[in-house]
């Protein structure tokens, strides 16, 4: 009943690798057992007696079944919709092809009935959810608290390992989007060594994979660079980053992007107008989307994967992406319905954004959902399913909770250490399996 573990981080199996898909096997042991001692041969037994074990067994596998496929969580923090059915996702871990991109079962919320967007027609090594149970002691020296290095009691057996993890190097940015729930609330940024002390301290607590995010990171365009750097070649992390795609140069991936293995701009809408009126754009013209396709380039000539984010809401929920997505082809695509948190954008004190006009329920976001449904790259995330699946440290590396409704932030991992920062990030590491967090990260690499 135990799932096989993968290979340590930079073993034979590499960051971000896992087994093969863990199965359950019975196992029908049948001793022969002289009932009649004594006799030269036992009378012949009723052909009942000889099915039963077969009988048992099919029962066994049956149930068996279940547990492989749970009923789906209901949520129990609606926003923007009621309770609703949550996202199962069996993701798929392989070599080439879009067998990295993830296998994903999308439950709608009115019938339960599942919606099965495989990678693609060619699959790599069955992999995915690996159950990560393990006990360390991480060695989180910080140039800011030495002491953070003297594991706690309550934190000398984790439970939880920060895989993945979003850090939000800066809360500014040039664009306005009107759902934005990171706002601009400081300009502060650490500096390049504190910032690579922070990754190294992720690194040793069991990180595989950092995304770089903001505001916008490329407005910090040194600092970004060298975080990569720091996470790929020195730490082997995999490295990806989300940008509105407005400060990203052909100079800078020169310089940088071999460090990159997924480079990802947020496109909400293929029409200028809509654009507009989310705030993304930042110009009359409102050239998003024909910095997207710079980028887009930018990506194909130095082989970084390219990824699309998506936020349904309430001005682009009936458009049709499909054809510009064809085109595109990213290698990844995640659509998120606009989610609304107290203290960001929920228009109350303080707020420097008021989203609500922009809601959605989940069956509008579901009807965008299946209108793509024939997109392989489709990774739908409804609220109740991204709300409480990402680990995101802001610009201080500290946790942020979002299981209240808001966004409160921890202590730092640069003072605290990673152990005692993961109790007061009210993370919910089963849903970011479920969900497909796991994947191939590192891209692949020339020799």
């Amino acid at each position: 009943w135990r799932f096989p573990r993968g290979s340590p981080r930079g073993g034979a199996g590499g960051p971000g690798r896992s087994c093969k898909q863990p199965r359950f096997v019975s196992f029908l042991i049948i001793k022969s057992v002289d009932a009649f001692p004594g006799e030269a041969v036992p009378p012949p037994m009723p052909v009942f007696w000889h099915l039963l074990p077969l009988f048992s067994l099919v029962l066994f596998e049956t149930a068996v079944a279940f547990t492989r496929f749970p009923p789906p969580r209901i949520s129990a923090f609606p926003i923007c919709t009621p309770a609703v059915v949550g996202a199962r996702r069996h993701g798929r871990v392989g070599s080439g092809g879009g067998g990295e991109r993830g296998r994903h079962l999308y439950y709608f919320k009115d019938n339960d009935v599942p919606l099965d967007m495989n990678s693609s027609p060619e699959s790599g090594a069955e992999g995915g959810q690996e159950e990560h149970n393990l006990l360390a002691d991480a060695d989180t020296t910080s140039s800011r608290n030495p002491a953070a290095s003297a594991p706690s009691p309550s934190s000398s057996s984790r439970t939880v390992i920060p895989r993945s993890v979003n850090y939000f190097i800066s809360r500014k940015c040039n664009y306005s989007c009107e759902f934005c729930f990171h706002t601009a609330k400081t300009y502060h940024a650490l500096s390049t060594e504190e910032a690579a002390n922070g990754l190294r301290v992720l690194a040793k607590a069991g990180c595989e994979k950092i995304n770089f995010a903001g505001g916008e990171p490329f407005l910090h365009p040194i600092l970004l660079g060298e975080l990569c750097r720091v996470a790929s070649d020195e730490l082997g992390l995999g490295v990806s980053i989300i940008s509105n795609g407005s400060k990203i140069t052909p100079e800078w991936m020169d310089m940088y992007a071999q460090y990159v293995d997924v480079l990802g701009v947020s496109v909400d809408s293929f029409d200028k107008a809509t654009n507009a009126a989310i705030g993304r754009g930042g110009d009359a013209e409102n050239g998003h989307v024909k910095r997207m396709l710079r980028v887009r380039d930018e990506c194909s000539k130095h082989n970084v994967r390219f990824k699309l984010n998506t936020v349904v809401n309430a001005l682009n929920w009936k458009e049709d992406m499909n054809e510009q997505i064809v085109a595109l082809d990213p290698y990844r695509w995640k659509v998120f319905q606009v989610l609304l948190l107290e203290g960001e954008n929920v228009g109350g004190d303080g707020d420097l954004r008021d989203a609500r006009h922009l809601c959605i329920d989940r069956s509008k976001f579901d009807a965008f959902v299946k209108r793509h449904a024939d997109r392989k790259q489709l990774i739908p995330e409804p609220n109740d399913v991204m709300q409480n699946s990402y680990l995101l440290l802001d610009e201080e590396m500290r946790f942020l909770d979002c299981s209240g409704g808001g966004k409160v932030p921890g202590r730092s991992i640069l003072d605290v250490g990673v152990d005692e920062a993961l109790m007061d990030a009210g993370f919910d590491d089963e849903m970011f399996a479920e969900r497909g967090g796991i994947f191939e990260w590192r891209r692949p690499r020339d020799e």
